[in-house]
C-alpha cells in the first residue's frame, strides 16, 4: 500500500508538471506569434519597428530560428531557446520582403512559477505520505497478524491437532474472517469424520471379537488334516487383524499409557528380533539404558521387522546406537505417499491391495507416540526402506 501511494504521488506530480509545462509553452508560443503578427503589420506600413518594438533582424537573428524561417517559406516559425541566461525565451520569426523579422518573449517567470509548483507538489505529497505511510503500516500489520494466526492454525490442523481453531474475530463480510471461518469449519468436519471413523473401527473390532473367539474354539475341535490347518491359519490371521483393530482404537482414543522401566535398548531390540523368527541381522553399536515401556518397544520393533520382510527384500538389518534404532531392508522402498503423509491404515503397498502401508506401521507410529519416541520413514539412496526410531533420554510425561 505504501509503495502504491508513493507511485501514485510521483505519477500525479509528473503529470501535473508536464501538463503545466505544455500549457506555459503553448501560451508563450501564442504570445510570440501574436507579437510577430503585430510587428509584421507595422513593418509593412513603414513604421520603425526595430527601435520601437525591439525587433531583431539580420545577423542578430539566431541561426536556428533563421533555419526554421527558411523552411517555413514565408510563414511564421517559432523556436524555444533554453541556452541564453535569464531565460528561457520563445522566439518567433518570419521573412517579409527578403528581410527576416524576429521577436522574443521571456519565459523565465513562467519557469520559476513551474518550479514553485513542483516544490509545492513535493511538499504536499511528502506530507500526505507522512500520514498515509504509518496508517498503512498499522493496517497492514493488523491484517498480516490475523492472516498469520489463520496460517498457524492451518499448520496445527495439518499436523493432526484437529481441535485447533483460529479464534479470529472481525466484521461480517471481512475476507480474513471468512477464511478463518472456512478453516474452522474444515477442522470441525475433519475432526468429526475422524471421530466417526475411530468409533466405527472400535465398534467393528469389539463386535467381531466374540464370534471370533467362538470360531477359534471350534477350529480346535476339528479333526487334524490339511484342510483343518488351513482353516486354523486363516482364523489366526483374522484374530490378528481384530486385535490390531482393537489396538488402533485404543491408540486413537488416547487410552494407552506407557509403563516405563529402565531397560537396555539393545537387549530389548535383540529379543524382539529373535522372537519374529525371521532372518534379520542385528548390530548393536551402543547399548544404552533408557526409561521406556519394553512391551511397547517390542511391539514397535516387531512390526517394523515384519513390515520390512513382508514388503521389502532381504537382507533386513536392525542397528541400535544408543537411543536410536534403525530398521532397513533392500526392497523398492516406501511409496511417496507414505513419505509425504505417513502410514495409512488398510493399505499394504502391494499391487493387489493399493499403495501405502497397513496396520503394522500405523500401530508402530501410535505406540511410538505413547512412549514419547519419534518414528521417521525414508528411502536409502542405493535402494531400500529405512525406519528410524529415536527414543527419549527421559520418561515421557504421563498422559
Amino acid at each position: 500500500m505504501v509503495l502504491t501511494s508513493c507511485a501514485v504521488a510521483v505519477t500525479v506530480g509528473v503529470l501535473v508538471h508536464r501538463a503545466t509545462e505544455q500549457r506555459l509553452f503553448a501560451e508563450g508560443e501564442g504570445s510570440a506569434l501574436h507579437e510577430l503578427e503585430t510587428v509584421v503589420e507595422e513593418y509593412r506600413r513603414g513604421e520603425d519597428v526595430f527601435r520601437e518594438r525591439g525587433v531583431v533582424a539580420g545577423e542578430e537573428v539566431p541561426p536556428e530560428l533563421l533555419s526554421r524561417v527558411e523552411r517555413a517559406r514565408g510563414a511564421a516559425a517559432t523556436w524555444y531557446d533554453t541556452d541564453r541566461r535569464h531565460g528561457p525565451w520563445m522566439w518567433a520569426g518570419q521573412s517579409v520582403g527578403g528581410q527576416v523579422l524576429a521577436v522574443e518573449i521571456e519565459l523565465g517567470s513562467d519557469q520559476r512559477n513551474l518550479a514553485a509548483l513542483d516544490r509545492t507538489t513535493i511538499k504536499v505529497s511528502a506530507a500526505t505520505l507522512g500520514v498515509i505511510t504509518p496508517l498503512s503500516l498499522v493496517l497492514t500489520e493488523l491484517l498480516s497478524r490475523r492472516l498469520r494466526r489463520v496460517a498457524r492454525t492451518a499448520r496445527r490442523i495439518a499436523d493432526g491437532e484437529l481441535d485447533a481453531r483460529t479464534g479470529t474475530g472481525g466484521r461480517r463480510g471481512d475476507e480474513v474472517t471468512e477464511i478463518a471461518g472456512a478453516v474452522d469449519s474444515m477442522a470441525q468436519s475433519l475432526q468429526q469424520r475422524l471421530i466417526d471413523e475411530q468409533r466405527f473401527t472400535a465398534d467393528v473390532a469389539h463386535e467381531l471379537r466374540t464370534p471370533l473367539m467362538g470360531l477359534v474354539t471350534s477350529t480346535e475341535l476339528l479333526a487334524e488334516g490339511p484342510a483343518t490347518e488351513l482353516v486354523r491359519d486363516r482364523v489366526r490371521v483374522l484374530r490378528g487383524l481384530v486385535e490390531d483393530l482393537l489396538e488402533i482404537s485404543r491408540l486413537d482414543a488416547g487410552a494407552e499409557a506407557a509403563d516405563e522401566r529402565i531397560v537396555p535398548v539393545g537387549s530389548v531390540v535383540e529379543e524382539s528380533v529373535t522372537r519374529t523368527g525371521l532372518p534379520t541381522r542385528t548390530v548393536i553399536v551402543h547399548d544404552q539404558r533408557v526409561p521406556t515401556d519394553p512391551r511397547r518397544l517390542d511391539r514397535i520393533i516387531t512390526n517394523l521387522v515384519l513390515n520390512a520382510h513382508r514388503h521389502g527384500r532381504e537382507p533386513v538389518e536392525v542397528r541400535v546406537d544408543g537411543t536410536s534404532v534403525t530398521v532397513r531392508d533392500h526392497g523398492p522402498g516406501f511409496p511417496d505417499s507414505l513419505l509425504a503423509n505417513g502410514p495409512q491404515r488398510f493399505r499394504t503397498g502391494v499391487a493387489e491391495r493399493g499403495h501405502g502401508h497397513g496396520l503394522g506401521l500405523t500401530i508402530a507410529l501410535g505406540q511410538a507416540r505413547v512412549i514419547g519416541a519419534a518414528l521417521h520413514f525414508s528411502n536409502a539412496e542405493d535402494g531400500g526402506a529405512i525406519a528410524v526410531l529415536r527414543l527419549p533420554d527421559q520418561a515421557p510425561p504421563t498422559l
